[in-house]
């Protein structure tokens, strides 16, 4: 029998999965499972449990999937104890697949890279899905067909309980201090769930990843697969930044293109579209198919997606940037002078690296939180008009309020978003919704 604890997307496809595969399945979930999972489960004849925990059950089980917003509970810990393995649902989902898989992690930008990576193999031709840490569950897209080509979006949360996890290409693009309340404070032990994408690669697989990335660096000696740079340092292999375009030399054949091209705007979008281009050329896509789904591909929501122009006023989407350097990197990309809206659940953030960013671009700030104290205290002397809000109608008005013609309203919180919203998706749709209540 196998045990699934959480039943989430992640938790309810791994039990379809596993229900397909002819395992008895047992889904237990602390909270209360949404009706719509309710339903798949038992039209599937799983049997499930909410509020609670049947202990017995899950430790009589001889595999038990952890879904990955659930941390190493005593339960777990007793589970591994007596015996029983203990598994991801991507690691579950991997034994079941016959096409290659290009997995990308990092701190800041992998749904981006992942979606135009995506993008790249389906504008080949290719028969490719996008799941994991994006949509659909793993699992579930492969209990309803394999691809030839997986595109999967890791967090750490995923990779914390992988075993023999393979991709053939891995990328991985930064690391920032990100959920480091999971990980007891500490970078290294988050560090060491990212690297866990490429443990199992081999010389016959590829590990595509920014150069420029201190702590990248220090665990390259621990990577076995072939090492594929992006960046602004190397310039014999992989791909860099010169002159205002970029390189990415691979297979004999430069693709060389103005980064005005791109359709992906701002440094950081650079970088994300080197990996993306280099993986396409791994898989040996031309450089005429690259140069144009690097050129006309569309920004995905969520993340710097342009709502309206309101009076004059941009309204910018950012709801995706749940760390310090995602807002970092939203702020840079700031030609307008911003009013910001911030806030929300503080996972251990060190404000500290925004300060000359604020103070170079921003004219005012919006606190949308259960608790601001934080950043009240970091960013209070140096803007004016800081304000605190406990809904997202209240933000948008007061954004509206303290905005002038020519001035954009970005919302990138640097939070995440569990104390008032349901996840980052809610918050970025209700900022669009009351936008257009304007």
């Amino acid at each position: 029998m196998i045990a699934v604890l959480g039943a989430g997307e992640s938790g309810v496809g791994a039990a379809l999965l596993a229900k397909q595969k002819g395992y008895d399945v047992f889904v237990s979930d602390l909270g209360v499972v949404k009706d719509s999972f309710k339903e798949e489960l038992n039209d599937k004849g799983i049997d499930w449990e909410e509020g609670g925990h049947t202990e017995k059950k899950i430790l009589a089980a001889e595999l038990l999937i952890k879904s990955p917003g659930i941390p190493e509970t005593k339960l777990v810990a007793k589970a591994r104890a007596n015996g029983v393995e203990v598994l991801s649902e991507i690691e579950f989902a991997s034994r079941f697949t016959e096409g290659k898989i290009i997995a990308i992690t990092g701190s800041n930008g992998k749904t981006t890279t992942a979606t135009l990576i995506h993008h790249l193999l389906q504008g080949a031709g290719l028969d490719v899905a996008l799941a994991g840490n994006i949509g659909d569950s793993f699992a579930r897209c492969l209990e309803r067909s394999d691809r030839a080509f997986w595109v999967l979006e890791l967090s750490s949360f995923q990779l914390d309980d992988v075993r023999h996890f393979r991709p053939y290409i891995s990328v991985l693009l930064n690391f920032s201090p990100d959920h480091l309340d999971r990980y007891e404070g500490s970078m290294e032990k988050y560090v060491a769930a990212k690297m866990r994408i490429a443990e199992n690669q081999t010389s016959e697989d590829h590990f595509i990843y920014w150069e420029d990335d201190e702590w990248t660096k220090k665990n390259l000696e621990k990577v076995k697969a072939n090492k594929i740079p992006f960046g602004t340092v190397s310039k014999a292999k992989g791909a860099y930044i010169e002159d205002h375009q970029i390189c990415i030399n691979i297979n004999r054949e430069p693709l060389i293109m103005s980064i005005h091209e791109l359709a992906l705007q701002g440094k950081h979008n650079c970088y994300n579209s080197m990996a993306g281009g280099i993986a396409a050329k791994l898989l040996g896509i031309t450089n005429d198919i690259v140069r144009d789904c690097l050129s006309d591909f569309e920004k995905i929501e969520h993340r710097l997606e342009p709502v309206l122009k309101v009076y004059g006023v941009e309204y910018i989407n950012d709801s995706k940037a749940t760390n310090v350097n995602a807002t970092w990197y939203a702020l840079d990309c700031m030609k307008k002078p911003v009013v910001w809206i911030c806030g929300g659940v503080d996972k251990g953030n060190d404000y500290e690296e925004l300060l000359s960013m604020v103070d170079d671009k921003v004219k005012a700030i919006i606190c949308l939180g259960k608790d601001n104290a934080k950043l009240l205290e970091t960013f209070g002397d140096l803007v004016s008009d800081i304000q605190e809000v406990d809904s997202m109608g209240d933000a948008v008005k007061a954004a509206y309020k303290l905005a002038d013609k020519g001035d954009a309203v970005l919302l990138s919180p640097a939070c995440a978003s569990f104390d008032l919203f349901n996840n980052y998706e809610d918050r970025g749709r209700q900022f669009k919704k009351q936008i257009r209540l304007l």
